[in-house]
């Protein structure tokens, strides 16, 4: 190998968000491994994904998940980068072949932060018939569940973008995750519990995605998983499976430590206008988190019935 050549690839999305947590992978790499804390052993490479192109419609509209993602997998697959940093909530829970996520990075604060223009502190706050800014149809089916007098518009782009459209009154409440307000060094107005809004599957995650046969890559990352987040990870990606969710489908679901060894699991699945809202929640065992996970949505899948999903297009 030339020796001006980076020992490994990172690969991510250009937003502040993604770049903020390449950069943190890097510094635990670094960390964790002398000869990767050499000036130039670990390269940061920008992929532009389709989702960060297309802006001006809804996730839902122009093909759900993968769109954050399929880009950063093609150049995995092909060898052009060792590994992918993923935001957990924007991955599919079907990956391509040959790939793994075998690290999750230890979870930061699930829930969602509320903000309004006029400084209301929760959507019970907001004046009737308020605009609320969201792209995510799990916040909008929750929204509308409680207030269906309120009206909601997609509002994409980045932290930034959002909260500017938000200044100039585009919007009059929007809502954006903790864990990327606090990776990004932002203050936090209100916050929303999860019994007024469930996070979205694995929000608050970083999961790390490599070649399935790259035991090298492997190795260096062993040291920077977080067993526990990877159970609640699981446990909600599992239930999501269950359920085929998509973007096009409301789907929230949130697993939390009971004790040392014990999860208790929340999910709910919903139409998107609020309109009808399946919810569950259960408890098991650590050990059995993907059981876990896929018990709570065959029960959501059972209450919903097959007409349900029919109106979800599924």
């Amino acid at each position: 190998m030339d020796m001006t050549d980076p020992i490994l690839k990172i690969g991510t999305r250009g937003s502040p968000l993604a770049l903020a947590q390449a950069t943190m992978v890097r510094d635990l790499l670094a960390g964790a491994h002398p000869e990767l804390a050499a000036e130039g052993a670990l390269e940061i490479v920008v992929i532009k994904t389709t989702g960060d192109i297309v802006l001006d419609r809804a996730l839902s509209e122009i093909g759900g998940k993968g769109l954050f993602t399929k880009e950063i997998e093609e150049a995995l697959i092909g060898g052009d980068i060792d590994m992918a940093v993923h935001s957990m909530k924007d991955m599919p829970t079907v990956l391509p072949d040959g790939l793994v996520i075998p690290t999750i990075l230890p979870r930061e604060d699930a829930r969602d932060a509320f903000f309004a223009r006029e400084g209301e502190q929760s959507l019970a706050e907001l004046p009737p018939g308020a605009l609320v800014g969201t792209a995510s149809l799990r916040r909008q089916a929750q929204i509308l569940l409680v207030r269906p007098d309120l009206k909601v518009d997609t509002l994409r782009g980045n932290v930034d973008t959002r909260l500017r459209k938000l200044r100039e009154g585009e919007v009059d409440a929007t809502l954006l995750a903790v864990a990327g307000l606090k990776r990004l060094g932002r203050d936090l107005p209100a916050v929303l519990e999860p019994e007024e809004m469930l996070p979205a599957v694995a929000q608050g995650a970083v999961g790390i995605e490599i070649r399935e046969a790259d035991e090298s890559t492997a190795a260096y990352l062993a040291p920077l998983g977080h067993q526990k987040s990877l159970e609640e990870i699981t446990a909600e990606r599992a239930c999501l499976a269950v359920l085929d969710g998509s973007c096009r489908t409301p789907i929230a679901a949130y697993a939390q430590p009971v004790g040392e060894d014990r999860l208790r699991l929340r999910a709910l699945v919903a139409l998107p206008d609020g309109g009808e809202c399946y919810r569950t929640e259960l408890e098991g065992a650590r050990s059995a988190a993907d059981a876990l996970g896929r018990e709570a949505g065959n029960i959501l899948r059972g209450e919903a019935g097959p007409a349900f999903f029919e109106k979800l297009g599924l």
